[in-house]
Order: C-alpha cells, then sequence, then structure tokens
C-alpha cells in the first residue's frame, strides 16, 4: 500500500479493511455492484461517448478484421494436433497473479471476482488442471485465439495496443522418465510454430529465416540441449535469467519482418503452474504464445495489412 496510502487516509483503515478482507465474497460483490449501478445511472451519453474516444482500452483493433480472422484459421490449422478452444472474455480473479510473476495492477479487474483475460496460457493452464483431475495418463494439447487485454503501457510501436489476438499452445501431462515428455511437448510446440509460419508464408506474409533460440537455467541445460539436439532448425542457446518461466526453460523464435526489424514473435517454456495447481510435482505445463496482431501489422509483405475484398 506504499504508493496507495491514500485510498486509506480517504475512507479509513477499517473500512478498507473491510472492504478488502473481511466482507464475504457475495456481500462484496453487492457493494460493488451498487457504487457500479450509481456511478452509471450518472453518465449521460456524450460521458460515455467521451470516455470511449479518450480511452485506449475501448479503441477497436488496429488490423482488419477480416484478415485478423484468416491469420487466425492459419494458426489453428497448423496446430492440428492440438484441441482448438474458445476461451470466456473473462477469468477468476487472480488467474494472472497467483500464478505467474504478474502484479494484479497489470490485469483489468472486474466484478463478481474477475478480471479480463490478459494472458489466455494462464486461462489454458486452468483447464488442463481441470482436464487432467483423475487423468493424468491422457496428456491435454489445447490452441486458442484470443484477445486480451493488458493495463500497462504498450510501447509505441506498430502492432502494439491495450488489446490484441494472442494465438496460444498450452500441453498439461504427467512427467515420463528422463524428462521426455517435456522434451517431446516443447520440440511439438515449436514445429508447430515453425509449421504456421511456413503456412503464412504461403499466404502473403514473410518472417525471414526463423531462428530459434532456447533459453535454460543450469539445472536445466541437459534438457535444453536435448530439445536443440532434436530440432532442425538453426537453435541458439542462451542462460535463462527471467524469472516468469518458472519451470526453468523458454524458447523464442525471432524473425525478420519486412520493414528489416527483427522481432521475437513466438515466446514459449515451462512453468510451474500445473505442479502448483495440481499439487503434483510431476505435474508439467508447456506454453507458448504468438503475437497474431503483429503478423497482420508488421508481416505482411507489403509491410502493411492487406485491403478487404471490395
Amino acid at each position: 500500500m506504499t504508493d496507495r496510502d491514500w485510498i486509506v487516509d480517504r475512507i479509513g483503515a477499517p473500512a478498507f479493511d473491510q472492504l478488502a478482507t473481511e466482507l464475504a465474497g457475495s456481500d462484496l460483490h453487492s457493494v460493488l455492484l451498487e457504487v457500479m449501478q450509481r456511478r452509471a445511472a450518472s453518465r449521460s451519453p456524450a460521458d460515455v461517448l467521451a470516455h470511449y474516444e479518450r480511452d485506449p482500452f475501448c479503441a477497436p483493433a488496429i488490423v482488419d478484421l477480416r484478415e485478423s480472422h484468416a491469420v487466425d484459421g492459419h494458426l489453428l490449422a497448423a496446430a492440428n494436433g492440438f484441441e482448438a478452444l474458445g476461451l470466456s472474455p473473462v477469468a477468476p480473479l487472480g488467474a494472472s497473479s497467483a500464478m505467474a510473476h504478474t502484479g494484479q495492477n497489470r490485469v483489468l479487474s472486474a466484478l463478481r471476482m474477475m478480471e479480463v483475460v490478459s494472458d489466455s496460457t494462464n486461462v489454458l493452464a486452468l483447464e488442463c488442471a481441470r482436464r487432467l483431475r483423475g487423468r493424468w495418463d491422457v496428456p491435454v494439447h489445447l490452441a486458442t485465439c484470443h484477445r486480451v487485454l493488458r493495463t500497462q503501457p504498450q510501447p509505441r510501436l506498430p502492432g502494439h495496443s491495450q488489446h490484441f489476438n494472442l494465438f496460444a499452445l498450452a500441453s498439461g501431462g504427467r512427467e515420463a522418465k528422463d524428462h521426455a515428455f517435456t522434451v517431446d511437448t516443447l520440440v511439438v510446440h515449436i514445429r508447430t510454430m515453425l509449421r504456421a509460419l511456413e503456412r503464412l508464408e504461403r499466404h502473403g506474409y514473410s518472417f525471414g529465416t526463423p531462428r530459434v533460440v532456447i533459453l535454460a537455467t543450469s539445472e536445466r541445460t541437459a534438457v535444453a540441449d536435448r530439445i536443440a539436439g532434436v530440432l532442425d532448425a538453426a537453435t541458439d542457446r542462451k542462460p535463462l535469467e527471467h524469472a516468469y518461466y518458472s519451470g526453468g526453460l523458454r524458447y523464442q523464435i525471432w524473425v525478420t519482418a519486412p520493414d528489416g526489424g527483427e522481432v521475437p514473435l513466438i515466446d514459449g517454456g515451462a512453468f510451474d503452474w500445473l505442479t502448483r495447481l495440481a499439487n503434483n510435482r510431476r505435474a508439467v505445463f508447456i506454453a507458448t504464445g504468438a503475437g497474431a496482431q503483429l503478423i497482420v501489422s508488421r508481416f505482411h509483405r507489403d509491410a502493411r495489412a492487406a485491403a478487404p475484398d471490395e
């Protein structure tokens, strides 16, 4: 609360504590719903329009919808070994911050103990945990194209905005001897994404020569070496220092846009989220994310989104 002391100063510590920790969930929902109902009732249509015009969270997507759908279709077609899943726009409160190294202020919290999805891989981890309960002998492989929203400022670069399409793969299962599930699944994710880039190359997009980088902590070096040894693509190896990848392994696929910029378009790795969700030390969760909106905005051979058909 060091940067939010004004809240306590304004409403008093007892009132804040009651709202934050003491009220039952249903009671808190009722209080917040009434507050928002009264605030909404005080707004005129002009107020709503002014808010719509100034707030980047409300702005339409920055890429053509037809082209975006076409790219999503190609990505899903390349991931034909994964079940395609349509996610809800919202997730349980804490879906990001309770599992990953993400502050709750970086997501858009909502009423009814919900939050707007800021990263579909977090939600896919929840779905893997649900499906694997009591069925660890059957691995789960899921894919989705989902519009996510993040509250932290976005870089002022082409293709970046507060909400954007994210393509994601997620796999969950029980670890096999010699980390075989981790190795095999990461290889499948990497090959699937390379196949997706090849498919998009045949449909008007350009990525140069993709470069795979595999990063690992010192404890996971041998596993990373095995992954690199299996792949056909050119592969670099680097140490992993980012704590977000709690499973000790990360990969990136770097590509070159038609405007000459090199971009880590695809990012994935191993996480301990499923281990914690299922309370199972042998649980493995592998996830991959790709900037589908970035593909549309920067990687068309014309370096711009294709115009819709007349």
